[in-house]
């Protein structure tokens, strides 16, 4: 998009790797914060028991309960334990809510795209899309599975946003293709930036929540596992790099 000739010659060369990086930085920062905030809200929770104790007659049933509690929560896991996962587990809730808002901005374009594409490249790029969607829908579908409690309705509105998104998009494009010019300077820019943001935060989802996590961090599903499972594991990553990357080019 910001090569685009309509453009013309941007101030910056390295724009496009300028608003990647934004959205790196945007996903770290949700991420931060919002584990921040499960182990602040965890952190408090010893001195509940502490409290009831104290109003206690028995004085070594008390101690023995003061003793308890800071080994119950001393570790980053057992904090996340008892406040819905462990903070530094791919599937916790904030982690999967990142990893949803890039799929969102990216199929929001997708949709648009599909609308206002040419009669000539559109079945092309519908195939394309069909299976591009469908692995993004495996991805966050496994993940959103995995998160703790019931289906209904935290799980069901995570799922059913990503179902309708790129519909969604397709009737914005509906609504804007008489008007839609796709060599437009700011729509290129905007569209651009918005491809660009999602990139960053695709890229942040992949690389740290789900390969490093998985793979190279402490606990993670693929750390100690057994050889036939890290084999199954390493062929459907390297195949899902070659699929995707085969549609990226015919795209």
């Amino acid at each position: 998009m910001f090569s685009n000739p309509c453009i013309g010659v941007l101030q910056y060369e390295a724009t496009t790797s300028a608003v990647v990086m934004a959205g790196l930085f945007i996903s770290f920062m949700i991420e931060y914060l919002g584990h921040r905030f499960l182990m602040s809200r965890a952190s408090r929770s010893p001195s509940e028991p502490v409290a009831a104790i104290n109003n206690s007659s028995d004085v070594s049933s008390k101690s023995a309960a003061e003793a308890a509690v800071p080994h119950q929560h001393n570790t980053l896991a057992s904090l996340g334990h008892h406040h819905g996962g462990d903070p530094t587990d791919p599937n916790t809730k904030v982690s999967v809510l990142v990893m949803e808002a890039g799929v969102v901005f990216h199929s929001v374009i997708i949709g648009v795209t599909l609308v206002v594409a040419g009669d000539s490249f559109y079945k092309t790029l519908l195939v394309v899309i069909v299976f591009h969607q469908f692995f993004e829908g495996l991805a966050l579908g496994a993940r959103i599975a995995l998160l703790p409690g019931r289906t209904f309705p935290s799980k069901a509105i995570m799922g059913g946003i990503f179902a309708l998104i790129t519909p969604i998009g397709m009737a914005i494009g509906m609504g804007v293709i008489h008007s839609f010019n796709g060599r437009d300077r700011d729509t290129l820019i905007a569209m651009g930036t918005l491809d660009a943001l999602s990139a960053g935060i695709l890229a942040w989802v992949g690389v740290v929540d789900m390969w490093a996590r998985d793979w190279v961090i402490e606990g993670g599903d693929m750390m100690n596992a057994p050889g036939g499972r890290v084999g199954a594991g390493l062929f459907s990553l390297i195949s899902g790099m070659v699929v995707m990357s085969v549609l990226g080019k015919w795209a």
